[in-house]
């Protein structure tokens, strides 16, 4: 914990989750609903003039996310716990809840400062219409093989030009990245795929749980995967899979 600085703005940390069904993605965008920009607004409304609330990462429209890092300044001098409440208060019934605030040093930069971010996608092979978990996870008519989606995530493990699983509007300055976790089990009735590295490209998870969930069904095992990757070739990727799968977990400092 670091005392307030009185000559400084205050520097806070917030955990946050959210529902991304009805927003357009994390960051601002003209005329569209965005997870940044409600909290941005809750945030003037609790300083009394505009912040600026940054992100960790900038997850897609539809994506959820049950532990997102923010950072923003302000002017108050108000307690953590307050801004917590505040921001709740101030963001109504918005599906977007501060889970918790604190205080940390001014230079601290949630999205350059982290050292790992983790994911989780979800699929439920069911061939029954989802009732409760619409826009929830990807559901896929028929039984899939996790362990053979397993299998074949061992394949992307590491370090490699993930070109093929880049979308074209990603603005990374490299298509190396390195992947430190990557498995898929099941559990209880659906298939999660679990991701963890410092950073990702543009829906790389995506584009990887999309081709995942074609070996899962039969239609691509281990092999082809390899080639995929080596072909560095976006035309060579499998469909990417639908955003309301998509989980940002955590990020670690």
């Amino acid at each position: 914990m670091y005392a307030r600085n009185t000559a400084f703005m205050t520097r806070y940390k917030l955990t946050i989750e959210y529902d991304g069904s009805p927003f357009m993605g994390w960051q601002v965008q003209k005329n569209q609903p965005s997870v940044q920009g409600a909290l941005c607004t809750a945030a003037e409304a609790v300083d009394g003039a505009p912040v600026k609330v940054f992100g960790a990462g900038r997850t897609d429209s539809g994506v959820h996310a049950l532990g997102q890092v923010a950072h923003m300044d302000l002017k108050k001098d108000l307690r953590a716990d307050k801004v917590r409440d505040a921001l709740n208060f101030h963001l109504g019934e918005l599906p977007i809840t501060v889970l918790d605030a604190e205080i940390v040093h001014p230079e601290f930069n949630c999205r350059f400062d982290a050292k790992s971010r983790t994911y989780r996608y979800r699929i439920l092979d069911r061939r029954m219409k989802l009732a409760l978990d619409r826009e929830r996870v990807w559901r896929i008519p028929v039984k899939m093989d996790a362990a053979m989606m397993d299998h074949a995530a061992g394949v992307l493990l590491g370090a490699h030009d993930f070109s093929t699983f880049r979308d074209k509007q990603c603005q990374a300055k490299s298509p190396i990245k390195s992947l430190d976790e990557l498995s898929v089990s099941r559990v209880g009735n659906e298939i999660h795929i679990h991701a963890k590295a410092r950073s990702f490209l543009h829906r790389q998870i995506r584009s990887i749980a999309g081709a995942l969930a074609e070996v899962g069904t039969g239609k691509l095992n281990s092999s082809h995967i390899e080639a995929m990757l080596k072909s560095c070739d976006r035309r060579k990727c499998s469909p990417v899979a639908p955003p309301e799968g998509l989980y940002f977990m955590k990020v670690e400092y």
